[in-house]
């Protein structure tokens, strides 16, 4: 299945600047890997020490969270969007 999957501004950087990557895969999992695999810089950013996805890496397919689906399982279909999303802090309180 072709599936698209958005960088955000931060990790185009290691992905030749690319904002979307065209992958072929039928799980999340899989694109992710498809993707680290293509842009080896990645991984860093997306995946800790042990390769689990990083807990400040949101992932989204469509507008589902996928951690309200299947994780990483969560199963793709031809011509979904997956969305790479960091977790943002910061700022002052009132």
């Amino acid at each position: 299945m072709e599936v698209k999957v958005y960088l955000p501004t931060p990790l185009r950087q290691y992905a030749d600047g690319q904002e979307v990557v065209v992958v072929s895969a039928s799980t999340v999992g899989e694109a992710l890997q498809q993707l680290v695999e293509r842009f080896q810089a990645l991984r860093r950013h997306l995946y800790n020490e042990s390769g689990k996805l990083r807990s400040f890496v949101n992932v989204f397919v469509n507008e589902e969270d996928i951690r309200h689906l299947k994780g990483e399982e969560t199963p793709l279909k031809d011509g979904d969007t997956v969305y790479i999303i960091p977790s943002i802090a910061g700022g002052v309180g009132a």
